[in-house]
Protein backbone atom coordinates (compact mmCIF):
# COMPACT_ATOMS: atom_id res chain seq x y z
CA UNK A 1 0.00 0.00 0.00
CA UNK A 2 2.67 2.23 0.35
CA UNK A 3 3.90 2.33 -3.47
CA UNK A 4 1.11 1.05 -5.14
CA UNK A 5 -2.15 -0.64 -4.57
CA UNK A 6 -1.85 -4.30 -5.18
CA UNK A 7 -5.09 -5.64 -7.75
CA UNK A 8 -8.49 -6.01 -5.54
CA UNK A 9 -9.25 -9.99 -5.17
CA UNK A 10 -12.86 -10.61 -4.93
CA UNK A 11 -13.74 -12.52 -1.07
CA UNK A 12 -16.60 -14.47 -0.46
CA UNK A 13 -19.90 -12.32 0.39
CA UNK A 14 -19.81 -11.58 3.82
CA UNK A 15 -22.74 -11.00 5.88
CA UNK A 16 -23.12 -8.43 8.77
CA UNK A 17 -21.64 -9.52 12.27
CA UNK A 18 -24.51 -10.78 14.45
CA UNK A 19 -23.79 -8.96 17.12
CA UNK A 20 -20.99 -5.84 18.10
CA UNK A 21 -17.72 -7.00 18.12
CA UNK A 22 -18.04 -10.32 16.32
CA UNK A 23 -14.36 -10.89 14.92
CA UNK A 24 -13.98 -10.71 11.27
CA UNK A 25 -10.65 -12.28 10.12
CA UNK A 26 -9.21 -13.45 7.07
CA UNK A 27 -9.57 -17.45 6.60
CA UNK A 28 -6.28 -18.47 7.08
CA UNK A 29 -6.31 -19.42 10.80
CA UNK A 30 -3.43 -18.67 13.12
CA UNK A 31 -0.88 -15.99 12.87
CA UNK A 32 2.33 -16.33 11.00
CA UNK A 33 5.14 -16.65 13.21
CA UNK A 34 7.10 -13.48 13.95
CA UNK A 35 3.90 -11.22 13.32
CA UNK A 36 2.10 -10.31 17.45
CA UNK A 37 -1.64 -10.46 17.21
CA UNK A 38 -3.04 -7.25 16.17
CA UNK A 39 -6.55 -6.01 16.86
CA UNK A 40 -8.22 -3.44 14.97
CA UNK A 41 -12.10 -1.83 15.80
CA UNK A 42 -14.32 -0.59 13.47
CA UNK A 43 -16.93 1.74 14.59
CA UNK A 44 -19.77 1.82 12.12
CA UNK A 45 -23.65 2.16 12.70
CA UNK A 46 -24.86 -1.23 12.58
CA UNK A 47 -28.36 -0.54 13.45
CA UNK A 48 -30.61 2.67 13.25
CA UNK A 49 -31.68 4.91 9.88
CA UNK A 50 -27.79 4.70 8.98
CA UNK A 51 -27.37 0.64 8.98
CA UNK A 52 -27.38 0.63 5.11
CA UNK A 53 -24.32 3.18 5.45
CA UNK A 54 -22.76 0.97 7.61
CA UNK A 55 -23.38 -2.13 6.33
CA UNK A 56 -21.29 -0.92 2.76
CA UNK A 57 -18.64 0.73 5.06
CA UNK A 58 -18.28 -2.31 6.75
CA UNK A 59 -17.99 -4.55 3.21
CA UNK A 60 -15.62 -2.30 2.03
CA UNK A 61 -13.41 -2.56 4.77
CA UNK A 62 -13.70 -6.69 4.65
CA UNK A 63 -12.55 -6.12 0.87
CA UNK A 64 -9.19 -4.62 2.15
CA UNK A 65 -9.29 -7.11 4.74
CA UNK A 66 -9.18 -10.02 2.32
CA UNK A 67 -7.30 -7.88 -0.23
CA UNK A 68 -4.26 -7.17 2.43
CA UNK A 69 -4.45 -8.40 5.93
CA UNK A 70 -2.06 -11.19 7.24
CA UNK A 71 -3.54 -13.85 9.81
CA UNK A 72 -2.41 -11.66 12.55
CA UNK A 73 -4.82 -9.08 11.82
CA UNK A 74 -8.21 -9.21 13.48
CA UNK A 75 -10.91 -6.82 12.20
CA UNK A 76 -13.56 -6.21 15.67
CA UNK A 77 -16.82 -4.16 14.44
CA UNK A 78 -18.80 -1.98 16.62
CA UNK A 79 -22.01 -0.80 16.35
CA UNK A 80 -21.95 3.31 17.40
CA UNK A 81 -25.92 3.32 16.58
CA UNK A 82 -25.72 6.36 14.44
CA UNK A 83 -25.60 8.29 17.63
CA UNK A 84 -22.88 9.99 19.89
CA UNK A 85 -24.56 8.03 23.06
CA UNK A 86 -23.85 4.39 20.74
CA UNK A 87 -20.39 5.57 19.42
CA UNK A 88 -18.90 6.44 22.94
CA UNK A 89 -20.17 3.00 24.23
CA UNK A 90 -19.04 1.91 21.19
CA UNK A 91 -15.64 3.13 21.44
CA UNK A 92 -15.49 2.01 24.79
CA UNK A 93 -16.15 -2.02 24.12
CA UNK A 94 -13.58 -1.26 21.65
CA UNK A 95 -10.79 -0.41 24.18
CA UNK A 96 -11.86 -3.14 26.85
CA UNK A 97 -11.93 -5.76 24.11
CA UNK A 98 -8.16 -4.79 23.67
CA UNK A 99 -8.16 -2.67 20.26
CA UNK A 100 -4.22 -1.17 19.42
CA UNK A 101 -6.12 1.34 16.96
CA UNK A 102 -9.89 2.25 16.22
CA UNK A 103 -11.34 2.92 12.54
CA UNK A 104 -14.08 5.35 12.44
CA UNK A 105 -17.09 6.61 12.92
CA UNK A 106 -18.85 8.34 10.38
CA UNK A 107 -20.39 11.31 11.66
CA UNK A 108 -18.66 14.43 13.23
CA UNK A 109 -20.87 14.09 15.75
CA UNK A 110 -19.72 10.50 16.80
CA UNK A 111 -16.34 11.02 16.24
CA UNK A 112 -16.13 13.78 18.85
CA UNK A 113 -18.06 11.90 21.31
CA UNK A 114 -15.65 9.20 20.74
CA UNK A 115 -12.64 10.68 20.81
CA UNK A 116 -12.31 11.42 24.85
CA UNK A 117 -12.25 7.25 25.03
CA UNK A 118 -9.72 6.77 22.56
CA UNK A 119 -7.78 9.49 23.73
CA UNK A 120 -8.08 8.23 27.18
CA UNK A 121 -6.80 4.51 25.86
CA UNK A 122 -3.92 6.72 24.16
CA UNK A 123 -5.34 5.24 21.05
CA UNK A 124 -5.41 6.79 17.40
CA UNK A 125 -8.40 7.76 15.64
CA UNK A 126 -8.99 7.00 11.77
CA UNK A 127 -12.33 8.52 11.42
CA UNK A 128 -14.45 9.01 8.66
CA UNK A 129 -15.54 12.73 8.62
CA UNK A 130 -15.21 15.58 7.04
CA UNK A 131 -15.28 17.99 9.94
CA UNK A 132 -11.75 19.21 10.56
CA UNK A 133 -12.25 20.79 13.74
CA UNK A 134 -12.68 16.95 15.21
CA UNK A 135 -9.15 16.33 13.62
CA UNK A 136 -5.91 16.75 16.41
CA UNK A 137 -3.97 15.01 19.29
CA UNK A 138 -4.39 11.11 17.78
CA UNK A 139 -7.61 12.07 15.78
CA UNK A 140 -6.92 11.69 11.83
CA UNK A 141 -10.02 13.19 9.30
CA UNK A 142 -9.71 10.90 6.58
CA UNK A 143 -12.72 12.26 4.85
CA UNK A 144 -12.23 14.41 1.78
CA UNK A 145 -11.84 17.98 2.91
CA UNK A 146 -13.23 21.04 0.98
CA UNK A 147 -9.82 23.32 0.98
CA UNK A 148 -7.56 20.37 -0.80
CA UNK A 149 -10.99 20.28 -3.33
CA UNK A 150 -10.80 24.26 -3.62
CA UNK A 151 -7.08 24.54 -4.02
CA UNK A 152 -7.50 22.12 -6.99
CA UNK A 153 -9.90 23.15 -9.24
CA UNK A 154 -8.49 26.90 -8.35
CA UNK A 155 -5.30 25.90 -9.32
CA UNK A 156 -6.08 24.14 -12.52
CA UNK A 157 -8.48 26.97 -13.88
CA UNK A 158 -5.47 29.45 -13.17
CA UNK A 159 -3.59 27.35 -14.96
CA UNK A 160 -5.54 27.41 -18.24
CA UNK A 161 -5.83 31.06 -18.36
CA UNK A 162 -8.98 32.05 -15.96
CA UNK A 163 -8.12 35.55 -13.54
CA UNK A 164 -12.00 36.13 -12.60
CA UNK A 165 -13.94 33.86 -11.02
CA UNK A 166 -17.56 34.36 -9.54
CA UNK A 167 -19.07 32.27 -7.24
CA UNK A 168 -23.06 30.89 -6.85
CA UNK A 169 -23.45 28.80 -3.88
CA UNK A 170 -25.80 27.83 -1.15
CA UNK A 171 -26.64 29.70 2.08
CA UNK A 172 -25.57 26.96 4.24
CA UNK A 173 -22.49 25.94 6.22
CA UNK A 174 -21.00 23.83 3.97
CA UNK A 175 -22.06 26.73 0.78
CA UNK A 176 -20.32 29.69 2.98
CA UNK A 177 -17.18 27.48 4.12
CA UNK A 178 -16.26 26.59 0.29
CA UNK A 179 -16.69 30.49 -0.71
CA UNK A 180 -14.57 31.45 2.13
CA UNK A 181 -11.89 28.97 1.18
CA UNK A 182 -12.70 30.20 -2.63
CA UNK A 183 -11.66 33.65 -1.58
CA UNK A 184 -8.79 32.54 -0.14
CA UNK A 185 -7.50 29.97 -2.85
CA UNK A 186 -7.86 32.87 -5.40
CA UNK A 187 -6.35 35.35 -3.87
CA UNK A 188 -3.59 33.34 -3.06
CA UNK A 189 -3.45 32.59 -6.55
CA UNK A 190 -3.20 36.25 -7.75
CA UNK A 191 -6.85 36.04 -9.60
CA UNK A 192 -10.06 37.89 -8.15
CA UNK A 193 -13.84 37.25 -7.55
CA UNK A 194 -16.06 39.24 -9.09
CA UNK A 195 -18.90 38.11 -8.29
CA UNK A 196 -20.55 35.99 -5.15
CA UNK A 197 -24.19 35.14 -4.64
CA UNK A 198 -25.71 32.91 -2.06
CA UNK A 199 -29.53 31.40 -2.57
CA UNK A 200 -31.38 29.42 0.22
CA UNK A 201 -31.83 25.55 -1.05
CA UNK A 202 -35.34 25.20 -1.38
CA UNK A 203 -36.78 28.36 -2.20
CA UNK A 204 -37.39 30.20 -4.69
CA UNK A 205 -34.31 32.54 -4.94
CA UNK A 206 -32.06 30.37 -6.91
CA UNK A 207 -33.28 32.75 -10.13
CA UNK A 208 -32.98 35.80 -8.25
CA UNK A 209 -29.43 34.95 -7.24
CA UNK A 210 -28.24 34.00 -10.66
CA UNK A 211 -30.23 37.42 -11.98
CA UNK A 212 -27.74 38.92 -10.04
CA UNK A 213 -24.49 36.94 -10.57
CA UNK A 214 -25.36 37.83 -14.40
CA UNK A 215 -25.95 41.58 -13.96
CA UNK A 216 -29.06 40.57 -15.87
CA UNK A 217 -31.53 43.65 -15.45
CA UNK A 218 -28.27 45.77 -15.65
CA UNK A 219 -27.35 44.09 -19.19
CA UNK A 220 -30.77 44.51 -20.28
CA UNK A 221 -31.41 48.67 -19.08
CA UNK A 222 -28.14 49.15 -21.30
CA UNK A 223 -29.37 47.05 -24.53
CA UNK A 224 -32.70 48.94 -23.89
CA UNK A 225 -31.20 52.57 -24.24
CA UNK A 226 -28.61 51.09 -26.90
CA UNK A 227 -32.26 50.18 -28.78
CA UNK A 228 -33.90 53.66 -27.85
CA UNK A 229 -30.40 55.82 -29.28
CA UNK A 230 -30.61 53.50 -32.79
CA UNK A 231 -34.61 53.91 -33.38
CA UNK A 232 -33.84 57.63 -32.79
CA UNK A 233 -31.75 57.62 -35.87
CA UNK A 234 -34.82 57.01 -37.86
CA UNK A 235 -34.14 56.08 -41.41
CA UNK A 236 -30.31 55.48 -40.79
CA UNK A 237 -29.28 52.43 -42.73
CA UNK A 238 -26.95 51.46 -40.44
CA UNK A 239 -29.09 52.06 -37.26
CA UNK A 240 -31.73 50.10 -39.05
CA UNK A 241 -29.10 46.93 -39.72
CA UNK A 242 -28.21 47.40 -36.17
CA UNK A 243 -31.54 46.93 -34.97
CA UNK A 244 -31.80 43.81 -36.68
CA UNK A 245 -28.89 42.10 -35.57
CA UNK A 246 -30.31 43.09 -32.08
CA UNK A 247 -34.06 41.09 -32.48
CA UNK A 248 -34.46 38.20 -29.70
CA UNK A 249 -31.35 39.94 -27.16
CA UNK A 250 -32.66 40.67 -24.22
CA UNK A 251 -29.27 42.17 -22.80
CA UNK A 252 -25.73 43.24 -24.37
CA UNK A 253 -22.56 43.28 -22.86
CA UNK A 254 -20.50 40.26 -21.16
CA UNK A 255 -20.45 39.17 -17.58
CA UNK A 256 -17.42 40.36 -15.77
CA UNK A 257 -16.32 36.64 -14.96
CA UNK A 258 -14.45 33.70 -16.66
CA UNK A 259 -15.77 31.28 -14.53
CA UNK A 260 -18.71 30.45 -11.83
CA UNK A 261 -18.17 27.78 -8.76
CA UNK A 262 -21.45 26.28 -8.28
CA UNK A 263 -20.78 23.40 -4.81
CA UNK A 264 -23.79 21.65 -5.62
CA UNK A 265 -25.16 18.30 -6.59
CA UNK A 266 -28.11 16.45 -8.12
CA UNK A 267 -31.06 18.37 -9.38
CA UNK A 268 -30.27 21.66 -7.20
CA UNK A 269 -27.02 22.03 -9.52
CA UNK A 270 -28.96 21.13 -13.06
CA UNK A 271 -31.70 23.77 -12.08
CA UNK A 272 -29.04 26.15 -11.01
CA UNK A 273 -26.69 25.72 -14.05
CA UNK A 274 -29.55 25.73 -16.73
CA UNK A 275 -30.72 29.20 -15.14
CA UNK A 276 -27.05 30.70 -16.29
CA UNK A 277 -27.81 30.41 -19.56
CA UNK A 278 -31.39 31.44 -19.58
CA UNK A 279 -30.41 34.81 -17.70
CA UNK A 280 -27.95 35.45 -20.55
CA UNK A 281 -24.63 33.94 -19.68
CA UNK A 282 -22.96 32.45 -22.14
CA UNK A 283 -21.50 29.10 -21.25
CA UNK A 284 -19.39 29.03 -24.32
CA UNK A 285 -17.33 31.69 -22.83
CA UNK A 286 -17.88 31.23 -18.99
CA UNK A 287 -16.44 27.95 -17.48
CA UNK A 288 -18.37 26.27 -14.55
CA UNK A 289 -16.58 24.46 -12.03
CA UNK A 290 -17.66 22.55 -9.14
CA UNK A 291 -16.34 20.44 -6.26
CA UNK A 292 -16.64 16.94 -5.55
CA UNK A 293 -20.03 16.99 -5.28
CA UNK A 294 -19.93 16.90 -9.06
CA UNK A 295 -18.65 13.25 -9.60
CA UNK A 296 -22.24 12.20 -11.15
CA UNK A 297 -21.38 10.83 -14.74
CA UNK A 298 -25.01 12.09 -15.75
CA UNK A 299 -24.13 15.78 -15.40
CA UNK A 300 -23.56 15.99 -19.51
CA UNK A 301 -26.94 15.60 -19.62
CA UNK A 302 -27.41 19.51 -18.57
CA UNK A 303 -25.75 21.55 -21.69
CA UNK A 304 -24.55 24.56 -19.38
CA UNK A 305 -22.37 21.94 -17.61
CA UNK A 306 -20.86 20.23 -20.50
CA UNK A 307 -17.16 21.63 -20.07
CA UNK A 308 -17.20 22.22 -16.44
CA UNK A 309 -14.41 20.63 -14.27
CA UNK A 310 -14.34 19.52 -11.03
CA UNK A 311 -11.84 17.64 -8.34
CA UNK A 312 -12.34 13.68 -7.76
CA UNK A 313 -10.33 10.74 -6.70
CA UNK A 314 -7.81 9.09 -9.66
CA UNK A 315 -10.85 7.12 -11.85
CA UNK A 316 -8.66 4.38 -12.09
CA UNK A 317 -8.07 1.81 -9.02
CA UNK A 318 -11.17 3.79 -7.73
CA UNK A 319 -13.00 2.52 -10.50
CA UNK A 320 -11.19 -1.58 -9.88
CA UNK A 321 -12.72 -0.74 -6.02
CA UNK A 322 -16.00 -0.17 -7.37
CA UNK A 323 -16.17 -2.92 -9.42
CA UNK A 324 -15.04 -5.20 -6.99
CA UNK A 325 -17.18 -4.29 -4.63
CA UNK A 326 -20.42 -4.46 -7.16
CA UNK A 327 -19.29 -8.47 -7.64
CA UNK A 328 -18.72 -9.17 -4.32
CA UNK A 329 -21.98 -8.05 -2.80
CA UNK A 330 -24.16 -7.16 -5.49
CA UNK A 331 -24.13 -3.51 -6.06
CA UNK A 332 -22.18 -0.26 -6.24
CA UNK A 333 -20.98 1.34 -2.78
CA UNK A 334 -21.84 4.91 -1.65
CA UNK A 335 -19.12 7.13 -2.46
CA UNK A 336 -17.50 7.17 1.20
CA UNK A 337 -17.36 3.42 0.93
CA UNK A 338 -13.64 3.79 -0.13
CA UNK A 339 -12.69 5.40 2.66
CA UNK A 340 -13.66 2.43 4.81
CA UNK A 341 -11.25 0.26 2.57
CA UNK A 342 -8.35 2.60 2.87
CA UNK A 343 -8.45 3.10 6.20
CA UNK A 344 -8.73 -0.68 7.29
CA UNK A 345 -5.75 -1.17 4.01
CA UNK A 346 -3.66 0.88 5.82
CA UNK A 347 -4.22 -0.22 9.38
CA UNK A 348 -3.67 -3.91 7.79
CA UNK A 349 -0.01 -3.06 6.27
CA UNK A 350 0.99 -0.65 9.28
CA UNK A 351 0.16 -4.09 11.35
CA UNK A 352 2.67 -6.48 9.23
CA UNK A 353 4.92 -3.60 10.84
CA UNK A 354 4.29 -4.96 14.31
CA UNK A 355 1.34 -2.87 14.89
CA UNK A 356 2.48 0.24 15.48
CA UNK A 357 -0.10 2.67 15.00
CA UNK A 358 1.72 5.86 16.58
CA UNK A 359 1.66 8.88 15.21
CA UNK A 360 4.96 8.73 13.41
CA UNK A 361 4.11 5.61 11.42
CA UNK A 362 0.70 6.88 10.54
CA UNK A 363 2.13 10.61 9.58
CA UNK A 364 5.10 9.21 6.84
CA UNK A 365 5.35 12.07 4.53
CA UNK A 366 5.80 9.45 1.61
CA UNK A 367 1.76 8.83 2.08
CA UNK A 368 -0.22 5.80 0.77
CA UNK A 369 -1.50 4.60 -2.23
CA UNK A 370 -5.31 3.97 -1.70
CA UNK A 371 -8.78 3.32 -4.55
CA UNK A 372 -8.73 7.08 -4.37
CA UNK A 373 -5.25 7.90 -4.99
CA UNK A 374 -2.20 9.11 -2.98
CA UNK A 375 -2.95 9.96 0.29
CA UNK A 376 -1.33 11.01 3.84
CA UNK A 377 -2.01 11.66 6.98
CA UNK A 378 -0.86 15.19 8.92
CA UNK A 379 0.41 15.98 12.30
CA UNK A 380 -2.77 18.05 12.51
CA UNK A 381 -5.05 15.23 12.15
CA UNK A 382 -6.20 16.33 8.71
CA UNK A 383 -5.02 14.41 5.26
CA UNK A 384 -4.02 15.35 2.22
CA UNK A 385 -4.77 13.77 -1.43
CA UNK A 386 -4.08 13.50 -4.78
CA UNK A 387 -7.15 14.79 -6.92
CA UNK A 388 -7.59 14.71 -10.71
CA UNK A 389 -9.46 17.15 -12.80
CA UNK A 390 -12.36 16.06 -14.51
CA UNK A 391 -14.32 17.45 -17.46
CA UNK A 392 -18.12 17.61 -18.08
CA UNK A 393 -18.90 15.57 -21.08
CA UNK A 394 -22.36 14.58 -22.89
CA UNK A 395 -20.54 10.63 -22.99
CA UNK A 396 -19.57 11.17 -18.99
CA UNK A 397 -16.49 12.83 -17.35
CA UNK A 398 -13.13 12.72 -18.98
CA UNK A 399 -9.32 13.54 -16.77
CA UNK A 400 -8.02 16.37 -18.29
CA UNK A 401 -5.45 16.71 -15.10
CA UNK A 402 -4.07 13.40 -13.66
CA UNK A 403 -3.99 12.79 -10.20
CA UNK A 404 -0.58 13.05 -8.98
CA UNK A 405 1.36 10.00 -7.79
CA UNK A 406 3.58 11.13 -5.66
CA UNK A 407 4.23 13.59 -2.26
CA UNK A 408 7.82 14.30 -3.64
CA UNK A 409 6.96 17.68 -4.95
CA UNK A 410 4.08 20.24 -4.39
CA UNK A 411 0.40 18.46 -5.25
CA UNK A 412 -0.80 21.87 -6.78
Amino acid sequence: METSRPAVSTPPVTGMPEAPGETAVPPDGEPESGLRPVRVALLLPLSGPSAPLGAAMFNAAQLALFDLAEANFTLLPFDTRGTPEGAAEAARQAVAGGVQLAIGPIFSAEVKAVTPVTRQAGLSLLSFTTDRSAAGDGVYVMGFLPRQQIDRIVGFARGQGVGRFAVLAPDTEYGRTVVDLFNQATARSGALVTRAEFYRPGTNEQAEAVKRLADYEQRARALAKYRADLEARGDDPDAKQELKQLAGLDTMGEVEFDAVLIPEDGARLRNVAALLPFYDVDMRRVRALGTMLWDDPRLGEEPALVGGWYPAPSPGGRGEFLDAYAKAFGARPPSIASLAYDATALAAVLARQQGDFGAAALTSPNGFAGVDGIFRLLPDGTSERGLAVMEVRRGGPAVVSPAPDTFEAPLY
